[in-house]
């Protein structure tokens, strides 16, 4: 009879790694405090000052578009959309999305961004997510830079940082106008 040998402590290591698959679940009010807590950590009490959250302020996040990332059930992001308007044009925002740090680098914001964003779109009454992030990260993606100067925030914004995506890839260069609230009708 032949034995194996022991996995070594790196193998082991690595194995427990390749199972911690981020999954995806709808946010409910149980996770509020885990939000809560996870954005203090990720952004910092400056997140108030951004004006990303002054949109927020003006235009609630729609719950319906709220979602939870976990790892073997234990949550580790969060991703919130805000219903907006742009030119008349209806869509969302995304953000804040925020992975807790001891699970970054395992795919879990990018599996929010592109399922909230799928969600989103899918619904059918909204044209395009707009954030306001790092092209490295969102582009790969599919968000598209937006033509700069175009969309006018309620504050400062680095106007090289806002990105669109959209399934008519013309509209992340020619959408432009004060974000305002979602058109009715």
């Amino acid at each position: 009879m032949t034995l194996s040998p022991a996995p070594s402590a790196a193998t082991a290591a690595v194995s427990a790694v390749s199972t911690r698959v981020p999954t995806v679940r709808p946010a409910t009010s149980a996770d509020d405090v885990f939000i809560e807590d996870l954005q203090a950590i990720a952004f910092g009490p400056g997140r108030f000052a951004k004006t990303a959250y002054r949109i927020r302020e003006r235009f609630r996040i729609d719950p319906s578009m709220s979602l939870i990332a976990e790892v073997d059930g234990v949550a580790c992001g969060s991703v919130w959309m805000t219903p907006i308007s742009i030119g008349g044009i209806n869509g969302w925002m995304l953000g804040p999305l925020a992975t807790h740090p001891n699970f970054r680098k395992l795919g879990a914001g990018k599996l929010l961004a592109r399922e909230v964003t799928k969600r989103a779109l899918a619904r059918g009454d909204g044209q395009f997510v707009m954030l306001v992030g790092d092209r490295d990260y969102y582009c790969p993606l599919g968000w598209e830079p937006t033509t700069l100067g175009n969309i006018e925030f309620p504050g400062p914004v680095d106007p090289t940082r806002v990105l669109l995506f959209a399934e008519d890839k013309s509209l992340a260069a020619t959408i432009a106008g004060p974000i305002a609230a979602w058109q009715q009708g």
